[in-house]
């Protein structure tokens, strides 16, 4: 099954520009990644499923927020921020499909951070930011309260996961967690870090990746009440030491 065969089973019908920009990626993520270990998944067909199938699956929890169609949702231009964005997912392949979404991608890592500016070149992506930054610090400083929608997967368990990306939110704003196995344990350790943090949790959506064998979930929070004013706290501890 080709890339617009199986974004349609998502409910997204791919343009020729857009699928020309997915080849484009996939190209120069095998280049790049054989210099710099960006991924481990290197085989065009596995990057094609497990990177940029399974990014733009975090597309199906927009409906569930407001009941809106997907297509409504790709007209808005909202700020996203992609915490822990590594070699660009899912931000890259939400933006490719979502054009109109005002993209930051925030990225610790200093080779991983290059690698996504030259994406964002050559693919001739607008309205894209990278920030190589610790997410505990943007939170802190400039990211913070400015995005209405924060996106991440494989980063950190949720109530870590909460820390870094409810301080960025907007009230009224969203957090979609991509996640594998349904993640019960996650959520209920993530209780008191909903709280202090002010977040709500809204749903979680069972999805199916077309190609991939593997459970998948996305965790939908929404942003009710202000971050107090010392979350996140300083980089490295919501990791080493998660609220509750």
């Amino acid at each position: 099954m080709n890339l617009h065969d199986a974004a349609l089973q998502l409910g997204l019908a791919l343009q020729p520009d857009q699928l020309a920009a997915f080849e484009r990626y996939r190209l120069e993520l095998i280049e790049w990644n054989r210099r710099f270990n960006l991924t481990s998944v290197d085989d065009p067909a596995a990057i094609e499923t497990a990177h940029f199938l399974d990014s733009l699956s975090a597309l199906l929890a927009l409906p569930r927020i407001d009941g809106r169609p997907l297509e409504e949702w790709l007209k808005r231009p909202l700020a996203g921020v992609d915490v822990g964005a590594g070699a660009g997912f899912p931000g890259l392949p939400l933006k490719i499909a979502w054009p109109a979404l005002r993209l930051t991608l925030v990225e610790a890592t200093g080779k991983k951070c290059r690698f996504l500016q030259h994406a964002v070149d050559v693919l001739g992506l607008q309205d894209v930011t990278v920030v190589n930054a610790r997410a505990e610090d943007f939170g802190q400083g400039s990211g913070r309260e400015r995005f209405d929608l924060a996106l991440a997967r494989a980063v950190a368990s949720l109530p870590t996961l909460l820390e870094y990306t409810l301080p960025l939110l907007r009230l009224g704003g969203w957090l979609v967690a991509q996640k594998g196995r349904y993640p019960g344990e996650e959520i209920s350790a993530a209780q008191e870090a909903l709280r202090t943090l002010g977040g709500s949790l809204h749903d979680v959506v069972a999805v199916t990746v077309p190609g991939l064998d593997a459970e998948r979930h996305l965790v939908i929070v929404a942003k009710a009440a202000p971050t107090p004013a010392a979350y996140p706290r300083r980089a490295g501890i919501p990791k080493k030491h998660p609220l509750g």
